[in-house]
């Protein structure tokens, strides 16, 4: 499957469930691939196929509860001890953390920022869910707690190392949030299409007869082809090997922005009808509240196309 493939089946998974969509994208992207990248022939084989089939299930720990946007200042450590190394920190906002099998985590060691895996049931590691979630409801968030947990020199991703390697991560995840919010603009795009053609009102007439409800219909559609168009471009990028950082923010902040709007916009057309959970409105505008935060701010992204426009960094 190429990356166009990938981001098509997003794009249709997002059509129908949300929460399905954050964790066959980002966990996917987030978990598979660093093993695949950066980790030895043995650890590949170990997790990958297991992971691939559903047998198992894998999370990516780099969020912490004070370092988000700004994962360079992370304070979970790693320190080497005879052929062991000791784990000591917290990992905060991490998909499916207590069902996981198998968590990606990076730490500070004194040779830089390195990751690791840690397995579930290893001692001196927990995960705990987080409550009170009004979005992603179908989604398991958790926090990840370690302490003194010791794992193997088997279980370090040896090409892992930098800051750089655990943001080539989130540049999979960022693409595929890119392609799947399409998804959740066409679900309301034609939610709102459907019924604006059906319910009545004014002399019996369908709103769809109505110049602002075809205004709202007509902008979404065009916002909906042109997000497209960037996925799209994007991913043939990705396949020839000349995508960059600036040209993934730049899908993800815009798609996401245009799948709000859409959502919104599908409200306002189905009136009170919009918040009933007979549609699907209210679960991709909230859900979508969340993706346009996690994987880089719609701010983060913003600096990342300025400095490459620029040249100049602005992130403090």
């Amino acid at each position: 499957m190429n990356n166009i493939e990938y981001g098509l089946l997003m794009q249709e998974i997002e059509r129908g469930d949300s929460g399905l969509r954050s964790f066959v994208s980002v966990q996917g992207a987030l978990v598979m691939y660093p093993i695949h990248t950066y980790g030895t022939e043995e650890q590949k084989q170990q997790w990958l196929p297991k992971l691939q089939a559903g047998k198992a299930i894998g999370c990516f720990g780099l969020t912490e509860p004070d370092f988000g946007s700004n994962p360079s200042g992370m304070r979970t450590t790693a320190e080497k001890r005879g052929n062991q190394w000791i784990l000591n920190g917290e990992k905060t906002w991490i998909t499916n953390g207590t069902l996981a099998d198998i968590a990606i985590v990076w730490a500070r060691t004194p040779q830089g920022i390195q990751g690791f895996l840690v397995e579930k049931g290893t001692p001196g590691f927990q995960a705990s869910d987080i409550h009170g979630k009004l979005s992603m409801r179908a989604s398991v968030t958790s926090s990840l707690h370690l302490a003194d947990c010791a794992i193997p020199e088997a279980n370090v991703l040896p090409e892992a190392k930098g800051l750089k390697a655990a943001l080539a991560c989130l540049s999979q995840a960022r693409f595929g949030i890119g392609w799947g919010v399409i998804g959740a603009a066409m679900d309301c795009f034609e939610t709102a299409r459907n019924y604006t053609v059906t319910r009545k009102q004014f002399d019996d007439k369908p709103i769809a007869s109505h110049q602002l409800v075809q205004e709202k219909l007509a902008w979404m559609i065009t916002e909906i082809t042109k997000a497209q168009l960037l996925a799209l471009q994007v991913g043939k990028l990705k396949d020839n090997g000349k995508v960059e950082a600036a040209h993934i923010s730049m899908l993800k902040r815009n798609n996401v922005a245009i799948a709000l709007d859409c959502a919104r916009l599908s409200r306002d057309l189905l009136g009170a009808n919009g918040i009933m959970d007979e549609y699907p409105i209210m679960r991709h505008m909230c859900n979508l509240e969340t993706v346009k935060t996690y994987e880089g701010t719609d701010h983060i992204h913003a600096l990342v196309i300025g400095e490459k426009v620029t040249g100049v960094p602005a992130y403090r």
